[in-house]
Parts: C-alpha cells; sequence; structure tokens
C-alpha cells in the first residue's frame, strides 16, 4: 500500500506543479501568456497525472482486496514485481489517455480570440478558440476518459464487493472493524476524485456553466491533492492526537 502511496503523492505533485503556479500568478493580477505549445504541454502533463491517478486508485484497491480477502497469499499476488508493474501501467495509461487529448488539440486550428476563459488550459475552453469543427474532436476525449473511469470503478467497486462479503463473515467485531478502517480513506479519496472527474470529462458540456467547470476543475487540480495526504495520514494515531490537541487549542 505505502508503494502505491508514495506514487499517488507523486503524480499529485505532477497535477499541482503543472496548474498551481499560473493561476496563482493570474489570481495575483498577472496577466499570463502562453503559447499554444505551453497550453498543450500543461494539458498533457495535467491529464497524464490526473489519468495515473485513476489506475493508482484501482490498482490500490485490488491491494485492499487482496490484503483482506487473501491475507496469506498477499506476498504472491501483491510482489514487488507485480507492484512495479501495476504502476508501470498506470503511468502507461495517463501518456495514452493524454495524447488523446493533446492529438485532438493538435490537429485543431487557432485563429480567433486568444484569451482562455478558465485559470488553466483545460480541454473544453481551448476549443472554443478554435476555428475548426469540433464535432468530433470534442467526443473522442470524452469517450476515452469515460472508458477510463468505467473500468477503474468497475475494478474499484468489484474489489469492495468481494471485500464487504469477506468481511461480513468475519465473527470478530474488532477483526471487521479493522478491515473496514484500513479502507477508509481510500474509499474517500475514491469518492472525491471520481465524482469530479465524472462532472467534468464525462457529463455533456451543456448540462453546466463555465463557472461550475472552475470550481470543479479547482477541486480537483488542487483541493483534492492537497486533501489526500491529510486524508490518508488521519490513520495514524500520532497524527490524529495532533489534530485533536490543535483542535483543543483553537477553541480555547
Amino acid at each position: 500500500m505505502y508503494f502505491f502511496l508514495s506514487h499517488l503523492a507523486f503524480v499529485d505533485i505532477g497535477c499541482s506543479t503543472s496548474i498551481t503556479p499560473l493561476m496563482l500568478v493570474g489570481l495575483f493580477g498577472h496577466k499570463t501568456v502562453l503559447p499554444v505549445t505551453g497550453c498543450e504541454a500543461q494539458l498533457y502533463s495535467g491529464v497524464t497525472c490526473g489519468t495515473a491517478e485513476c489506475f493508482l486508485l484501482a490498482a490500490m484497491a485490488y491491494d485492499r482486496y487482496v490484503a483482506i480477502c487473501s491475507p496469506l497469499l498477499y506476498s504472491i499476488h501483491m510482489s514487488p514485481r507485480i507492484c512495479i508493474l501495476l504502476v508501470g501501467m498506470s503511468y502507461l495509461g495517463g501518456f495514452v489517455n493524454a495524447w488523446t487529448f493533446t492529438g485532438c488539440l493538435m490537429s485543431l486550428s487557432f485563429c480567433g480570440p486568444n484569451q482562455v476563459d478558465h485559470f488553466f488550459c483545460d480541454f473544453s475552453p481551448l476549443l472554443k478558440l478554435s476555428c475548426s469543427d469540433i464535432s468530433i474532436i470534442e467526443i473522442i476525449p470524452s469517450i476515452s476518459s469515460g472508458s477510463i473511469i468505467v473500468v477503474t470503478m468497475f475494478v474499484i467497486s468489484l474489489s469492495y464487493i468481494c471485500i464487504l462479503i469477506t468481511v461480513l463473515k468475519m465473527r470478530s467485531a474488532e477483526g471487521r472493524h479493522k478491515a473496514f478502517s484500513t479502507c477508509t480513506s481510500h474509499l474517500t479519496a475514491v469518492t472525491l476524485y471520481y465524482g469530479t472527474i465524472t462532472f467534468i470529462y464525462v457529463m455533456p458540456k451543456s448540462s453546466y456553466s463555465t463557472d461550475q467547470n472552475r470550481v470543479v476543475s479547482l477541486f480537483y487540480t488542487v483541493v483534492i491533492p492537497m486533501l489526500n495526504p491529510l486524508i490518508y495520514s488521519l490513520r495514524n494515531r500520532d497524527v490524529k492526537e495532533a489534530l485533536r490537541k490543535a483542535t483543543v487549542r483553537l477553541h480555547l
């Protein structure tokens, strides 16, 4: 689990680093000028990290399934070689999906306004600046992202269904509580992340406004990467105690 957590932290840092600095420059009133290639690079980096996070969350769900449902075979099913393979496939999936976005973007012509109505170079705001026919182009990334979300959510759901069945068969209440406690952090991260990216990349663009798009994008590009370390750290007793003491001091 810690091996996957380290890579989850890495892709969170990558996503925030590619977006947050330029966003802060814009918030402080300075104009940010990027060439088309710069926008494409930012989009590629963000989509790569975001897609890799989807696959990593699915791999972590499988890891929890093996740990709870087949603990005696954990060292076999989750050997270092298999863990490295799962992480490598996560990054490969991120690169391929990112190329789908940037490949579509590179096939467009930009001859109109050049001001992106967003705090970073996201796909939908860039499409609005194009003078090319985007009727097919805007569908391809949605299909790609939707397929990835469906596949990874299927793996996560199936893993947790098996975990739930196994936990309910446990006779010890303490054992059930311990098993559930190992999954709560991951389930929280999955709910937050998948909820936002589904809203942005899968739902029809006509169903929400640009302002809603910006708010949700801010959530998954900046807020969630900040929350993930806290979500997983709260399983640590020392962190819980330090947080409790800090809360008590604030109310004194």
